[in-house]
Formats: structure tokens, C-alpha cells, sequence
């Protein structure tokens, strides 16, 4: 993490020693390279300042946001609703009501999901239990994969 001097829109100036290229960025944050490129042609990330090879260089604040990212990730947080809570920390005055919002919409919908899946284990243990394990034209899996009025459970 030497100095070095960049071009900022034009404008030249020193890095700090702070400053990683976007390879250590991932390193330090778990993401991977291709991901960060996406996040900042989204907007999730600022664009880095570049250094006079063209080389990306971040600095802390980059590789926070993008620890931040890949926790809410992590935890499930939907890319849109990332982005809401990164907009929202820009103020740090303002209530917390609206982050709060959208972590309980984000665990009704962890919820919602948690019952479609245990209702598609039950068909998938009905359907596994039903299987007479002999021929593959009779099996039983196969053919409720191939009629959807066989399920025992809507989709």
C-alpha cells in the first residue's frame, strides 16, 4: 500500500497509504473482483479514483461499504433494499425508523420463504415416500415431476 499519485475527473493528486487496488479490496471485503465491478456499475460503490496506469484504488471507506454489502448479503437483504440502507446511512442524524422498516419487510419475506420451503419438503418426502423404488417407469417421483395436478401442494 504505497503512495501514489492519481487522476481524479482530471484532477491529480496523492493517495494516502490507505489505498488498495481492487484485487486487495476483494481480499479484504471477500468479494470477489468481478462482483465489486458490478456493484460500482450499479451504483452500490462510488467509482474509485484511478491511478495513472488506470488501475481502480480504494480507499477504507470502499472496503467498509463493500463489508457491509457482503454482510447484508449475506444475511439475505435483496440488492435494491442494500441500496435503500446505504442511502439512508448518508444521514447518520436522521431516525432509524426506515432501517428498521426495511429489516422487518426483509424478515416477513425470509418468513414467506421459510414456509414455501418447508411446504416443497413435504411434497418432496410425500413424493420420496410414494416411489416404489423398482422401475423408473413407474416411479412415482417422476411422474408428479411430470404432472403438476399430482403435487400434493400448490405452487
Amino acid at each position: 500500500m504505497s503512495t501514489a499519485t492519481v487522476g481524479s475527473r482530471g484532477k491529480m493528486r496523492k493517495l494516502e497509504k490507505s489505498t488498495v487496488t481492487i484485487g486487495r479490496l476483494a481480499k479484504a471485503s471477500n468479494v470477489k473482483v468481478t462482483t465489486i465491478r458490478y456493484y460500482e456499475s450499479i451504483g452500490l460503490i462510488d467509482p474509485p479514483d484511478r491511478s495513472e496506469g488506470g488501475q481502480r484504488i480504494y480507499d477504507e471507506k470502499a472496503i467498509e461499504r463493500m463489508r457491509f454489502i457482503r454482510h447484508a448479503r449475506d444475511l439475505g437483504f435483496p440488492l435494491e433494499a442494500i441500496r435503500e440502507l446505504i442511502a439512508l446511512s448518508r444521514n447518520e442524524d436522521r431516525s432509524c425508523a426506515e432501517v428498521d422498516a426495511i429489516a422487518r419487510r426483509h424478515a416477513a419475506d425470509v418468513k414467506q420463504r421459510i414456509k414455501r420451503l418447508k411446504a416443497l419438503e413435504r411434497e418432496l418426502n410425500r413424493m420420496i415416500k410414494e416411489c416404489s423404488v423398482d422401475r423408473i417407469s413407474d416411479c412415482r417421483i417422476m411422474e408428479v415431476l411430470s404432472n403438476h395436478d399430482l403435487c400434493g401442494t400448490p405452487h
